[in-house]
C-alpha cells in the first residue's frame, strides 16, 4: 500500500525544514482511487470474472449431447440410447478427494433406484490413466458403468467440465434437469428424479 512520505522544501536561508504529511479530501479510499492503475484494476476485474465462469455451473447446455462413451468393459454406448430413462452423468476421478468421499452415496442411490430404472454412468477425466481408473473400479467393486474419456470429448460435449466432482441429472427425455458442482445432494437428488422413476414418486 502507498505510504505518506516528508516533503522537503527549500527555505531561503538554505536549510530544509521538512512538513508534515498532508491528506487530502476524501481520505484513504480518494488516495487509493487516484493512484490506482486503470490496468491494474482491468486485470483484477478479468481475473474474478475468469474465476466466477470456472467456478459456478454453466448453463450453455439444456440437452444432454448424444456423445458416445467408451466404458471400461470395452462397451461404447451413446447417451441416445439411455433415452426414455432418468440418468446421472457423474464426472470424477479416482484421485478426486470429494469424489471419493461421495462414491458409497452414489452406490446407494444406484442400488436404490435403479431397479426402478434409474441410469448411472460415472465418467472419469482425460488426465486420468484408463489402468488407474480400471484398478480403482475393480477395488471398490463399482456397481455402475464407468467411462473413460481419454481425448476430452465428453467433457467438451457438456460445455466443458473444469470442476470435479460435477453431477448431472437428466430426465427421460434428454433434458438438463440439474447439475451440482462438488459433492452431490443425494436427498435432493432422489426429489429431483423421482417423478422420473418407475411407479413414481416412493410414497
Amino acid at each position: 500500500m502507498p505510504s505518506c512520505r516528508r516533503i522537503s522544501i527549500s527555505s531561503a536561508s538554505g536549510s530544509s525544514p521538512t512538513s508534515k504529511p498532508t491528506r487530502k479530501p476524501g481520505g484513504a479510499r480518494a488516495f487509493l482511487r487516484e493512484r490506482a492503475s486503470p490496468l491494474a484494476v482491468f486485470a483484477l476485474v478479468a481475473a474474478l470474472a475468469t474465476l466466477i465462469a470456472w467456478l459456478l455451473p454453466s448453463h450453455a447446455v439444456r440437452t444432454a449431447p448424444e456423445t458416445p462413451l467408451p466404458l471400461l468393459d470395452g462397451r461404447t454406448i451413446s447417451l441416445g440410447e439411455l433415452r426414455g430413462r432418468p440418468l446421472v452423468i457423474a464426472f470424477w476421478s479416482p484421485t478426486c478427494v470429494p469424489c471419493v468421499e461421495e462414491l458409497p452415496d452414489l452406490v446407494r442411490l444406484y442400488r436404490e433406484l435403479g431397479p426402478r430404472g434409474l441410469e448411472l454412468v460415472a465418467v472419469a477425466m482425460p488426465y486420468d490413466p484408463p489402468l488407474a481408473v480400471q484398478t480403482f473400479v475393480r477395488e471398490r467393486g463399482v456397481p455402475y458403468p464407468v467411462a473413460l474419456d481419454v481425448d476430452g470429448r465428453v467433457a467438451g460435449a457438456f460445455a466443458g467440465i473444469k470442476v470435479i466432482p460435477t453431477t448431472l441429472l437428466i430426465d427421460p427425455e434428454g433434458h438438463i434437469v440439474y447439475r451440482e458442482t462438488g459433492k452431490l445432494d443425494i436427498a435432493r437428488a432422489r426429489r429431483i428424479m423421482a417423478p422420473f422413476l418407475e411407479n413414481g414418486p416412493p410414497r
